[in-house]
């Protein structure tokens, strides 16, 4: 089976045997509070800050999901307000819990062939974190390097947090413009779902231990405090964070994946230009993603062709949030080899062309 579903998506076929390592070296059953698991939590928090470009000074924690941290940062960060800037379900998902924990946040739509409105937002001064999504899964649109320097620079003052979920690890993210990224590894990272990783600037910390919650399962100031040790609040998922280790001493650095998936994703909106009956999601190229690519057609077709692939043994992404029925997604990930594209492109030129 040919896997382009946008998470979780295809694992790297090594997994298969880090497995088995891990089954040989005791890593299923070791403690979490042994010196086996904390070595190994230390080699990779020092892999991910050096193989993704991560400032050194920022924190590296572990959670189970993307969608745990939206809660850890806003228990863990505000007192009253986030506000939440998004174009796709995603992005609007995180602003829909923020305002269950906190019914004061606010949140600003923007159209999908847009880039973000930077000079209209209207963040009020008493925000304590501006949130969005840098990679729309929901419908393949991304948020540009020069759009969150332009945020960076004009709320200097507010915590900015960014959820890089289907982008970490394959695109190269200028972090230092951002106080907290976190991503899920079913995706970029080439892993199965379970974990998710969380890179907080020293500034972030400072704000945490200033509100010094500390309530929930997964509170910020208690994992700052135990990965201090390289531990853990929690039983985390051992598995996979060793699974995280192998895979981040066999990839090569960040900056020559994203020259790999930018290539690939120009080649493939290429591609996919040329149909009579197929258009891009996104008109826009500005903020076209680079790791999502979201097809459009009538629903039949897509219907029709996701059906055809999968007899095929090619799975393609549903569409996702209101182009559910008129779309699919292709995950453009490293884990995913370019012949497997070249497979793809063959069998829509044979039906569709």
């Amino acid at each position: 089976m040919l896997n382009f579903y946008p998470g979780p998506s295809k694992v790297y076929p090594e997994v298969r045997s880090y497995l088995l390592d891990a089954y040989d070296e005791g890593f299923m059953n070791t403690p979490h509070r042994g010196e086996q698991f904390v070595q190994m939590s230390r080699t990779v928090v020092n892999s991910i800050k050096r193989k993704i470009n991560i400032p050194q000074d920022y924190y590296i924690f572990f959670a189970s999901s993307a969608t745990e941290c939206w809660e850890i940062l806003i228990q863990s960060l505000t007192r009253h307000k986030s506000y939440h800037i998004y174009n796709g379900s995603f992005g609007e998902k995180w602003y829909e819990y923020a305002k269950k924990l906190r019914p004061n946040a606010e949140g600003f739509q923007f159209d999908l062939n847009e880039p973000m409105p930077v000079s209209d937002l209207q963040v009020s001064a008493d925000t304590e974190l501006i949130c969005f999504t840098q990679n729309e899964t929901s419908n393949g649109t991304q948020v540009s390097p020069t759009t969150i320097l332009n945020l960076h620079n004009r709320y200097r003052d507010t915590l900015i947090a960014v959820d890089a979920t289907s982008s970490m690890a394959g695109l190269n993210l200028k972090l230092i413009k951002a106080d907290i990224w976190f991503a899920s590894v079913q995706k970029c990272f080439g892993l199965p779902p379970g974990l998710a990783v969380i890179a907080c600037s020293p500034r972030s910390i400072f704000r945490a231990k200033k509100l010094a919650e500390r309530s929930h399962y997964n509170s910020l100031v208690p994992m700052y405090e135990k990965m201090l040790n390289y531990q853990t609040t929690h039983t985390p998922n051992e598995l996979n964070i060793y699974l995280l280790k192998r895979m981040l001493e066999d990839r090569p650095f960040i900056k020559g994946i994203e020259q790999h998936l930018t290539d690939r994703a120009q080649d493939l909106y290429t591609f996919f230009e040329q149909f009579a009956d197929f258009k891009l999601l996104v008109e826009n190229e500005e903020v076209r993603s680079k790791t999502v690519i979201a097809v459009q057609a009538n629903e039949k077709l897509v219907e029709d062709a996701k059906k055809r692939a999968l007899h095929h043994n090619i799975r393609l992404g549903n569409g996702y949030g209101p182009w559910a029925r008129n779309t699919f997604r292709i995950a453009n990930f490293p884990a995913i080899q370019d012949e497997e594209y070249e497979e793809l492109k063959r069998f829509f030129l044979h039906y569709y062309a």
